[in-house]
C-alpha cells in the first residue's frame, strides 16, 4: 500500500455537503415580561417554511441552499414569540441537469432539516417557552407544490 493510497481523499459523489451554518437567527418576545405571567395556555405556533437555492458562481456546481423557517406563536390573542431562522448549506452537486432541481430543493434541505429543527427548539426553550419541535417535512410535496404554483403562474 502506497502512502498516497492511505491519505484521505476529498469527498466526491453526486451530493457533498461542504459546510453548514446559521445565516440569520432572530427571536423576539414582544410582550415580555408580562406574557410570562399572563400565559395560561400552550401557544399555538404557525409555521412558514421555504427553501431557496442559488449557485455560488455562474456555471459552477457549488450551491448555497437555504432553509427558511418562521414560527409565530399566539395565545389569548397575543403574540408570544416570533422566531426566524435561515439555515444554509454549501453543497457540491454532480448530477445530470434534469435532476438538479429536485436534488437542490428536496435532498439538500432534507440533510439540513435536523440541524435547523434543533436550533429552533433550543432558541424557543432558551426564550422561556416550550421547545418548538418541528414535525418531519415532506420536501418532495413542498417541491411539487412549488412547481405546480410556478406552472399555474406561467399559464
Amino acid at each position: 500500500m502506497s502512502d498516497a493510497a492511505a491519505l484521505p481523499q476529498a469527498p466526491t459523489g453526486p451530493l457533498v455537503l461542504n459546510l453548514q451554518y446559521t445565516k440569520d437567527l432572530s427571536f423576539e418576545v414582544p410582550g415580555a415580561p408580562e406574557i410570562f405571567s399572563t400565559l395560561r395556555e400552550q401557544p399555538r405556533v404557525d409555521l412558514q417554511l421555504d427553501v431557496q437555492a442559488r449557485p455560488l458562481q455562474e456555471g459552477g456546481n457549488v450551491y448555497e441552499v437555504s432553509l427558511q423557517i418562521r414560527a409565530d406563536a399566539q395565545a389569548q390573542e397575543q403574540t408570544c414569540f416570533i422566531a426566524e431562522l435561515v439555515y444554509c448549506g454549501i453543497f457540491t452537486i454532480n448530477v445530470e441537469p434534469e435532476v438538479l432541481e429536485p436534488v437542490l430543493l428536496v435532498e439538500c434541505p432534507r440533510l439540513l432539516f435536523p440541524f435547523a429543527r434543533n436550533i429552533l427548539a433550543e432558541v424557543t426553550r432558551d426564550g422561556g417557552f416550550p421547545p418548538v419541535m418541528l414535525a418531519p417535512i415532506d420536501f418532495v410535496a413542498l417541491w411539487q407544490s412549488r412547481r405546480g404554483d410556478q406552472q399555474v403562474g406561467h399559464a
